[in-house]
């Protein structure tokens, strides 16, 4: 069933297309859509491990610097062993453990996960400057971008891994015991907790599939390049967590859909462009961002 935000971002999308229709019909062109396309998958796998955080009644701010880690990692391992095998589990490794690392800290340490992701945010970025000292790393090797770079196959393929992604993650929410009980945590943990819902395990799961999730879209990002930059992921958190509180998840947790996110992150990602379109400096999309996540709480306040 379709929430009246989700109606509300369906209409919103249709207002911005039909505005750029008529002032900016440069827009729809081909090259400038594929860009479009390929930008946002990463954002909305990210997303998905995001939206799967926020229903458990958490909140995630980490994943940009996840990110850029897990791309320096495959990056790293691709150049010293030469093997996209392991540069990919390299990466993916190490995404799982950074969230999991969240989620012990939040589940069983009871820290609170604004608190932790933030330390490990900063930490994460910090960390990773220093050990980088700001340079990219270059010279991959052929085998790590087989997938990317002029590849015509990309899209189709790095849009199939998303669809299949995203078509999980919705099947396990809507139809599995487990994407159940997420929701059933986020909403009233006591309550799920006295029905027999281990609390903690579906917490510490949320965040290490989410740091999962990120590194799998650092390294299908990553292979698009020549090189990967150390501060990539810069931005990300606001974007993943504004897509899926635009979507219609609550903050508060226990009320979202995948896709209510995607509608999230079809939007939000066309503004950025659009404002270039519109010769609006591309300096207001992070504004906007923040004020788009404003209304919607707000709307959300009122709504409760």
């Amino acid at each position: 069933m379709t929430s009246r935000r989700e109606l509300a971002v369906v209409v919103a999308i249709i207002v911005l297309a039909a505005a750029l229709a008529v002032a900016a019909p440069g827009f729809f062109a081909p090259a400038n859509l594929r860009d479009l396309f390929l930008a946002n998958l990463p954002v909305l796998v990210v997303g998905i491990g995001a939206t799967l955080v926020i229903l458990s009644g958490e909140i995630d701010i980490s994943c940009g610097s996840v990110f850029a880690v897990c791309s320096v990692m495959a990056g790293v391992l691709a150049k010293t062993t030469g093997s996209v095998t392991v540069a990919l589990a390299g990466g993916c490794l190490m995404g799982a453990l950074l969230g999991s690392l969240n989620g012990v800290l939040v589940a069983y340490a009871r820290i609170p996960s604004i608190v932790v992701t933030l330390a490990t945010m900063i930490g994460l970025r910090d960390g990773l400057r220093w050990a980088t000292g700001g340079t990219w790393v270059a010279g991959l090797p052929s085998s790590f971008q087989w997938l990317g770079l002029s590849q015509r196959a990309y899209p189709v393929i790095a849009g199939a891994i998303v669809v299949a992604l995203f078509a999980a993650a919705a099947g396990v929410l809507g139809h599995v015991v487990g994407g159940r009980a997420v929701y059933a945590v986020g909403s009233n943990a006591v309550a799920a907790r006295l029905a027999g819902l281990r609390v903690e395990r579906v917490k510490w799961v949320v965040f290490a599939v989410a740091g999962a999730l990120t590194a799998v879209a650092a390294v299908l990002n990553a292979m698009r390049f020549n090189q990967i930059p150390s501060n990539s992921g810069l931005g990300l958190e606001m974007k993943v967590i504004a897509a899926a509180v635009v979507g219609g998840a609550a903050i508060t947790g226990g009320r979202g859909t995948m896709r209510g996110t995607l509608l999230g992150v079809v939007l939000l990602g066309a503004v950025g462009p659009a404002l270039t379109f519109f010769g609006v400096t591309p300096y207001w999309e992070r504004a906007l961002q923040g004020a788009i996540i404003l209304v919607a709480v707000a709307a959300e306040a009122w709504r409760r």
